[in-house]
């Protein structure tokens, strides 16, 4: 378990959603009165273990590192003025290095794309071997949306493994002093949809709003001063938390954390609304 003062962890490459995520991750450190660590990783010569770098280029990647940090850190502090800020600047796998620091981490925070290492792709191997995989909570930022929004968004399907974004998105929402929208989102089959079925949907639908109301109950305990909003729609999960995504600060989904493969660990619902969500996404293991 991370100590009680364990920093925000953002990584950077220099890239806009880089930027972003550095930018997010300072104002949610000073919410929490905690300090950040910038990490810029120096990949290994990526040629091929037969190919030797050439004479100075581990070097010139140190020098350009160290700029990317100094640019991270002026970018944390300009908009947090007195908030303690720390480099690092670390050889390895992008990935490794990452999990081994969000370890002792409050918080991950990375860029959704950049231009290159682990920022190269919104969905890379990198973010698909850190969401899911990573202890607690892993944010996806992308430019632009790093800005205020009305309310955190949680995802809730009814499964007890979600416990632990709802607790996520409730402290931020505290923190924000933001409303919390919780948002259920269910769809009916194909092959059930039969023509008498409107009862049966309407069943669904009560029974949804049930479990919700129960999942939420002991968090609204914990957290009395938090607005809620339940929402239990009819509709696709992915479509559902995109479309409310447009005004959110936050969107909250959970990941089962059941396998070794990132794909199958981060599940499908989070995978689609971390390339489509229009606010930045935590995306919390249990």
């Amino acid at each position: 378990m991370p100590e009680p003062t364990a920093p925000v962890v953002v990584a950077t490459d220099g890239s806009p959603s880089a930027t972003a995520a550095v930018r997010w991750a300072a104002a949610d450190a000073a919410r929490r009165a905690l300090p950040v660590l910038i990490v810029h990783v120096v990949e290994r010569w990526p040629y091929g273990i037969s190919a030797f770098p050439p004479q100075g280029w581990q070097d010139a990647m140190a020098e350009a590192g160290d700029r990317v940090l100094t640019e991270a850190a002026q970018a944390a502090t300009e908009r947090t003025p007195g908030i303690d800020v720390t480099t690092e600047l670390a050889g390895g796998t992008p990935a490794d290095v990452l999990r081994e620091r969000a370890a002792t981490a409050t918080e991950l925070v990375i860029g959704g794309r950049g231009t290159g290492g682990f920022a190269g792709a919104l969905l890379g191997s990198t973010v698909l071997r850190l969401a899911g995989h990573v202890r607690g909570a892993v944010v996806v930022v992308r430019a632009g949306q790093d800005g205020p929004g009305e309310e955190v968004v949680v995802g809730v399907d009814g499964s007890t493994d979600g416990a632990a974004a709802l607790g996520f998105a409730f402290e931020q929402a505290r923190l924000r002093g933001a409303v919390l929208r919780a948002l259920c989102a269910w769809h009916v089959p194909l092959r059930t949809v039969m023509p008498d079925s409107a009862h049966d949907v309407t069943g669904i639908q009560r029974e949804q709003q049930r479990v919700v109301s129960e999942r939420l109950a002991p968090w609204r305990e914990m957290y009395p001063g938090i607005e809620v909003v339940e929402e239990v729609t009819h509709g696709h999960p992915v479509s559902a938390l995109t479309d409310v995504s447009g005004r959110a600060a936050l969107l909250v989904v959970g990941s089962r954390g059941l396998g070794a493969v990132g794909s199958v660990v981060l599940g499908s619902v989070s995978r689609d609304v971390l390339q489509h969500a229009r606010c930045p996404v935590a995306v919390v293991r249990p």
